[in-house]
C-alpha cells in the first residue's frame, strides 16, 4: 500500500498486485474439495493446485518488477511491492500450515 499511498511514487498500478493476493488460495481449496474422498498421499489434482499457486506467487513477484523496468512505477514503489508480497505469502502459507492439518483444531470449525 505505501507503493501507491506515498505521494512521492503517486502512482496506483500496484494495486493490481491485489488480484494475486485473493486468487492465490483458489487452487487449493479447489484441490482440497475435490480429492477428499482419495487416501493417496499425493493426487494429480493437489499436485496442479501446487502448480497453478505457485504460477500465481511468481506472477505477483514479476508483475511490480515489470513495471518498474516499463517504468510505470518507480523502483522504490516496486521494492515496497515486494516486501509486502512477501509479508502476505507467507502469512497465506503460515494460515495453511496451521489450520490445513486436519486435526481438530481446524479453519472449519469456526
Amino acid at each position: 500500500m505505501l507503493g501507491c499511498a506515498l505521494e512521492y511514487y503517486g502512482v496506483y498500478w500496484p494495486l493490481f498486485v491485489l488480484i494475486f493476493y485473493f486468487i492465490c488460495p483458489i487452487p487449493h481449496f479447489i484441490a482440497k474439495r475435490v480429492s477428499e474422498d482419495s487416501d493417496a498421499a499425493s493426487s494429480a489434482c493437489r499436485e496442479l493446485a501446487y502448480f497453478f499457486t505457485t504460477g500465481i506467487v511468481v506472477s505477483a513477484f514479476g508483475f511490480p518488477i515489470i513495471l518498474a523496468r516499463v517504468e510505470a512505477i518507480k523502483w522504490g514503489a516496486c521494492g515496497l511491492v515486494l516486501a509486502g508480497n512477501a509479508v502476505i505469502f507467507l502469512t497465506i502459507l503460515g494460515f495453511f500450515l496451521v489450520f490445513g492439518r486436519g486435526d481438530d483444531f481446524s479453519w472449519e470449525q469456526w
